[in-house]
């Protein structure tokens, strides 16, 4: 009746592993022991005066003599409780727990115990059904309804256990609603991880391995006990079932936590708090889950956090990223993500990291097909603006801007730190490239910082690069250079007319070539063209490509301005290098291809080399394919260089760098710095000279006490003593090429 059996007394906490799953003299608390931090002959029986002192506080047990205690044991302090099973107690002694302003006495009052471990010094109070779990030292427990764990407890990891069905596997569905993209979540998994998995579906050999990896990694015998880290805190939890936490978390008033790995340290502490429902899934350390939110089969990185009803279902959520009071379905978002606003939503979509979403966008809200298998990829730096609305199914480049809008057509938008706008007056879409360079300095330089401020992780087990100047992006602006010359050559045949004019949308050289000489000549030549974008949106209308030639020179400023600020960083680091000792390491090709493996940037040929090696089986496990990433980051730096130092050869035209040649370039980035610096002001500054800024204040004086000034902004400062450090080092390169 309603799945309830009925059974004798006497079985209350035993046969926790039914003997079909036993060898041969194998008892249930095999892997119990095997999980205890404590010698088992350190507890003792209960003495006849023990037994008598419980009896006396209104405590009850099935059988007192499967109740053990450590030295130093107060029987006085266990009140109004019940034991059943193998029940084994720590050192006890009256001590009060101080939590938060708390004040919570050591020892077990009004609860039901059943065949677990309590640690030392712990306070046990009011815990309804508290069974199957081996709880740390100094733990306090307390207002609980539930805490168990089944047998076949899996932790929130892509496994089975014995005698189990394979369609009881957790997968998570990722980047894609059909499920064509489903992966194995697991305790350590990274976005790096998930990103291979999700992406290389073709490859059938890598996707078994990867299945063969997780399961490998995890017990698949039953009877794992739960386990609740030292100096954890659960308070006011009404069911936590299947649920492994970590030290010093701190969780309360959560209305469900069933199928979890909950990571925790005294360094990075994790918190859950209040109406939070979790279900399949992994939390890293230094989480924060607050205030009524909800999550189903999900990954969450280290420091981040789900706020204010927020929503997260089949998902992987990066290190370092805040969700607030919006809904996330079948991502893959990779690391420095903030998303907030109650009407955000985001679906089907691969998210490369450091972006950002506005209130009221929804993207992949529009499906393209009665199917539900579209997706979106945006690249680094992803910033739909307010209301934003885009369809399945998109790609976006990265540090892409889209201003407020309703995108009605899938979109391909090939260009960095462009501005996309849809113009529905003109029925027209309008791109800027390279906007954030020439308008948004300091938004650019600021996002920068900020994610690295922000990443306050102590385990850094999932690499990042931070910097929007780097090789993957580089690698876009050549894309854009390519695009620019041939959307110009093209529009000059266009003009031209006759039998001159170029296919729409060809490759061909003969309008690159034209388009590059427009690009590098009068700016008039340009102007006097409608410059169309081709390939870009899946429509009929035109899509506007606006101040091309001011972009292409900009692309050329930035790649300028990476190439030269890697350089710089790779001579200050090695002061006894001369330019030729550089030379002789960083000569060769530019690398074109790069990964991006969740935030962290490798040159594909690695990549397939590591892919290779997994598959071969000399990657064994997730913990070498972890120490393979490790090892890829350490070489990152030397790559980074080579391709800053190709970056320039192609940049100025030479095979290779001549000294003279680059002794100048350093001079040029010296100016730079004065540019950046300059625009990061400009940028702040108009804040300060906007009309209707001042209207809300009596006058300047109240809106700069207020307000304070461009000059006084912390992140303006910041960027200036920045630059002074890049032109110093700059300067001592100098000193040191003209001393060679």
């Amino acid at each position: 009746m309603n799945d309830i059996l009925v059974h004798s007394e006497a079985v209350l906490g035993y046969g926790f592993v039914a003997d079909k799953f036993l060898e041969a003299g194998e008892s249930e608390y095999r892997l119990r022991n095997a999980q205890l931090d404590k010698p088992l002959d350190s507890y003792r029986p209960l003495r006849h005066l023990d037994v008598e002192i419980l009896i006396k506080n209104g405590n009850r047990c099935s059988d007192w003599g499967k109740l053990l205690v450590r030295e130093p044991f107060d029987a006085t302090l266990i009140r109004n409780s019940e034991f059943a099973g193998l029940v084994r107690i720590g050192s006890l002694e009256r001590v009060v727990l101080e939590h938060h302003d708390m004040m919570i006495p050591a020892g077990i009052t009004n609860s039901r115990v059943i065949s677990c471990d309590i640690g030392d010094q712990c306070a046990v109070h009011s815990c309804i059904y508290l069974a199957h779990y081996i709880v740390g030292d100094r733990c306090i427990l307390m207002n609980n309804d539930e805490i168990h764990v089944s047998d076949h407890a899996k932790w929130g990891n892509g496994i089975i256990k014995e005698g189990e069905a394979e369609d009881v596997r957790i997968r998570l569905d990722l980047m894609n609603e059909a499920g064509g993209r489903s992966v194995l979540p697991f305790d350590g998994m990274l976005c790096a991880d998930a990103y291979l998995w999700a992406k290389r579906r073709e490859d059938a050999a890598l996707m078994e391995r990867f299945e063969e990896m997780t399961d490998a990694a995890f017990e698949h015998r039953r009877g794992e006990y739960g386990v609740i880290g030292s100096g954890s805190v659960l308070k006011s939890n009404r069911i936590v079932k299947d649920v492994r936490v970590g030290e010093c978390a701190y969780i309360k008033g959560a209305n469900k936590l069933k199928n979890l790995t909950i990571n925790s340290s005294e360094a990075e502490r994790t918190q859950i708090g209040e109406g939070v429902e979790l279900v399949n899934g992994i939390i890293g350390y230094g989480c924060r889950v607050f205030y009524g939110c909800k999550a189903v089969r999900f990954v969450m990185g280290t420091n981040s956090a789900l706020k204010y009803g927020a929503r997260l279902i089949h998902s992987v959520l990066g290190d370092n990223s805040t969700v607030s009071c919006c809904e996330m379905l079948n991502n893959l978002i990779f690391p420095a993500h903030e998303q907030h606003h109650n009407t955000s939503f985001l679906i089907a979509s691969l998210v490369r990291g450091q972006s950002n979403m506005a209130a009221g966008a929804t993207i992949g809200s529009n499906h393209n097909s009665r199917a539900n298998d579209g997706e979106i990829d945006a690249g680094r730096g992803f910033w739909p603006g307010l209301s934003t609305s885009v369809k399945h199914s998109s790609r976006f480049a990265s540090y892409c801007l889209l201003a407020k809008g309703a995108y009605r057509f899938e979109l391909d938008v090939p260009f960095p730190f462009a501005l996309v706008a849809d113009d529905a007056a003109r029925d027209r879409l309008e791109i800027m490239p390279a906007y954030w360079w020439m308008y948004n300095m300091y938004a650019l330089l600021r996002n920068e910082s900020k994610f690295v401020a922000r990443d306050k992780r102590q385990s850094r087990g999932q690499n990042i690069e931070f910097s929007p100047f780097a090789p993957d992006i580089a690698e876009e602006a050549f894309g854009a250079l390519g695009l620019l010359e041939r959307f110009v050559g093209t529009a000059w045949y266009r003009a031209s007319g006759g039998a001159e004019a170029v296919v729409e949308g060809s490759d061909d050289e003969a309008a690159r070539a034209k388009g590059r000489e427009l690009l590098l000549g009068p700016k008039e030549d340009v102007d006097a063209l409608e410059v169309l974008g081709y390939g870009i949106e899946n429509s009929r209308r035109r899509v506007i490509i606006q101040k091309p030639r001011r972009a292409y020179k900009a692309y050329r400023h930035l790649l300028r301005w990476y190439a030269m600020r890697v350089l710089i960083a790779y001579f200050a680091e090695r002061p006894d290098a001369t330019f030729q000792d550089a030379g002789d390491v960083l000569s060769g090709e530019r690398v074109r291809e790069w990964e991006n493996l969740g935030g962290q940037l490798v040159p594909r040929a690695k990549v397939e080399a590591l892919v290779a090696d997994v598959k071969d089986g000399k990657v064994g496990g997730w913990g070498e394919m972890h120490a393979e990433y490790a090892r890829l980051w350490a070489e990152y730096p030397l790559d980074k260089a080579q391709h800053a130092w190709a970056t320039m050869c192609d940049l100025l035209g030479v095979v290779d760098l001549e000294e003279a040649a680059f002794a100048k370039e350093v001079t040029r980035f010296m100016d730079t710095t004065r540019f950046v610096e300059e625009q990061v002001y400009l940028t702040r500054r108009k804040d300060y000279v906007n009309g209707f800024r001042l209207a809300t204040f009596r006058g300047e004086g109240e809106m700069r006490a207020v307000l304070g000034t461009p000059e006084s902004a912390s992140f303006v400062r910041q960027s200036r003593a920045e630059m002074e450090r890049w032109r110093a080092r700059a300067d001592a390169l100098l000193g040191r090429l003209s001393a060679e």
